[in-house]
């Protein structure tokens, strides 16, 4: 029997254990479907995406990955473990060039951004700490380096603040330059805008805007720590 994932916030997600059916709510949901399958199809075998198994008007059936959600490993005192694997996958999904997403001619330095990166969106081998899936690539685009690393740290000091002390293990996995963190914060508040405009057009002036609202306000008063390594 198909029942709702615990782990779904912009769209209703359900699962029988065997497939997953994701149905696209709120704005340009019919783009962010074919943004979504489209880099599916196209990342498959690349990356240990969900295989796409059917498409229907605003919604798609996905085949079920194995592991455990990584936010749960990580809530769970696993941080070092978890954010080494966030690193590491990072890496890797940028080394794949950013027409995967977007065919003609890319902007150069510009990489295949995953668009909410974070422990959130993958699940892990409990045992290995191996990533088994990464999900969610409704948001997928062409863009700068900085913006899904410094995500994935945005999502760790926001809802695990007790593991961002592990946030080093992220950075010396990822392997390249760190941006300063200038640069991170100013890609984390730019994210933060563009979902409180998503939440905007969807629910009005509502609750979740004035939540995304003061996510930005706290994440500009935020001084840089931990520190990146290396």
């Amino acid at each position: 029997m198909s029942r709702p994932l615990r782990h779904g916030y912009t769209n209703s997600t359900t699962g029988d254990g065997r497939t997953v059916v994701k149905r696209y709510r709120g704005p340009d949901a019919e783009v962010r479907a074919a943004r979504e399958q489209r880099a599916l199809t196209r990342l498959h075998g690349r990356l240990p995406v969900p295989p796409l198994l059917a498409t229907e008007a605003g919604a798609v059936t996905l085949g079920h990955l194995p592991g455990v959600p990584a936010q749960d490993l990580l809530a769970a005192g696993h941080g070092p473990q978890v954010l080494a694997a966030c690193g590491r996958v990072l890496r890797r999904l940028q080394e794949i060039g950013p027409g995967v997403v977007e065919d003609g001619p890319a902007v150069a330095g510009s990489v295949l951004v995953h668009g909410d990166f974070g422990p959130h969106n993958l699940l892990l081998d409990p045992d290995t700490f191996a990533v088994t899936g990464l999900v969610d690539w409704e948001f997928t685009h062409p863009g700068d380096p900085v913006e899904d690393l410094a995500w994935c740290e945005w999502t760790v000091r926001t809802h695990h603040p007790d593991r961002a002390g592990a946030l080093g293990e992220l950075f010396r996995a990822y392997g390249r330059p760190v941006p300063p963190w200038p640069r991170r914060r100013a890609a984390m508040l730019a994210s933060c805008a563009r979902l409180e405009e998503f939440c905007r057009r969807r629910d009005g002036d509502g609750p979740a805007v004035r939540q995304w609202r003061e996510r930005s306000r706290a994440t500009a008063d935020w001084p840089e720590q931990p520190p990146p390594v290396g």
